[in-house]
């Protein structure tokens, strides 16, 4: 509710009018710019597929598909943008064939460190950002210091959660919620704790593999000034690419740390607003921009959320067919046991 209210009110407060008619100066090219945002999803989708196991490494296709809907769920639904990881996961196990089937294990830990790896670029994509704001501005404001907070905030978690891989976290993770839920049973998922935490430390020991898989993943960040630059020529208000660079790696950065806002609505607004008055862009322009982004989000989420949906129930309508076969087959081998 906070984030709704701060949206609506930074749009009144600028001219809902003013603001929507600049928008709609872009028209059909946010589709160009919806169409764009398949590039760095595909270099995240490499990332992903690096750090799987050889034997288990499915079709990239595969794999950008799961991301496309892990990131509709967390860029559209109120998951704190953690709920798409898991979909991700799952989705992957129970769309991959027989042959080249992933196991729960090796599904998570390949996601737990692909996020590690996408938080670790992402501060490194910002830091770039702000070093490229104090050379080339000369600005002494309170923006630096704020994102220079930020981001040592960002790396003290990013360690903490590093090292507690490192130390069984699932494992305690999993103790806990069976004492909380009385003993019930919990990442069978993940195909134990024990196996999932080990499956973590089986990626960090390939060391060519994480090095490789993390420039592939700064690579998206980096593609991802491409969509700034696309929403802005479209807007009628044409960037330079080192202005774009400015607006996508800060942006990021402040939308991140707004995640428990659900798609850190007001937060992405309120930064863009803030970054427009540093690059001398218009206050609707700047608004206009985080729309933008936000309407690129709903013409890839909206379509990846009904096909999420379309395949969670074929597969719940396959597992059961199978399970009543299986049950058939037993009543035939036994029937005086069925009868029992």
């Amino acid at each position: 509710m906070l984030g709704i209210a701060s949206f609506i009110g930074l749009l009144i407060w600028q001219g809902i009018g003013e603001v929507t008619s600049t928008l709609a100066t872009a028209g059909w090219g946010l589709t160009v710019v919806a169409a764009f945002h398949l590039i760095p999803m595909l270099s995240s989708g490499v990332c992903w597929r690096i750090l799987l196991p050889a034997r288990h490494r499915l079709p990239l296709s595969r794999l950008v598909e799961a991301r496309w809907i892990g990131e509709s769920i967390n860029s559209i639904l109120p998951v704190a943008q953690i709920g798409g990881e898991f979909a991700k996961a799952r989705w992957v196990m129970r769309n991959s064939n027989q042959r080249n089937g992933i196991p729960g294990s090796v599904a998570g830990s390949s996601v737990v460190v692909e996020v590690t790896i996408s938080l670790l670029t992402q501060i490194i994509f910002t830091i770039i950002g702000l070093s490229a704001l104090l050379f080339y501005l000369d600005l002494n404001s309170h923006l630096v210091v704020e994102v220079a907070v930020g981001i040592a905030i960002m790396i003290a978690l990013l360690m903490a959660f590093y090292a507690s891989q490192h130390h069984n976290l699932f494992e305690r993770v999993a103790h806990l919620l069976e004492k909380i839920s009385g003993g019930k049973q919990w990442l069978k998922l993940s195909g134990g704790a024990n196996t999932l935490d080990q499956a973590i430390v089986n990626i960090y020991s390939r060391k060519t593999a994480l090095a490789t898989a993390s420039a592939w993943r700064l690579l998206s960040w980096f593609l991802g000034i491409g969509e700034v630059w696309l929403i802005m020529y479209f807007l009628g208000h044409p960037i330079s690419l080192m202005e774009a660079l400015l607006l996508e790696s800060l942006g990021q950065a402040i939308r991140a740390a707004g995640f428990l806002i659900p798609a850190s609505l007001g937060v992405q607004e309120g930064g863009f607003l803030l970054l427009g008055i540093v690059l001398g862009i218009p206050s609707q322009t700047a608004l206009a921009l985080s729309l933008g982004k936000r309407i690129r989000e709903l013409i890839l989420g909206i379509p990846g959320l009904i096909i999420w949906q379309i395949g969670t129930w074929k597969t719940g309508a396959g597992q059961r067919l199978s399970q009543h076969r299986q049950g058939k087959d037993q009543a035939d081998q036994n029937p005086e046991h069925v009868i029992e």
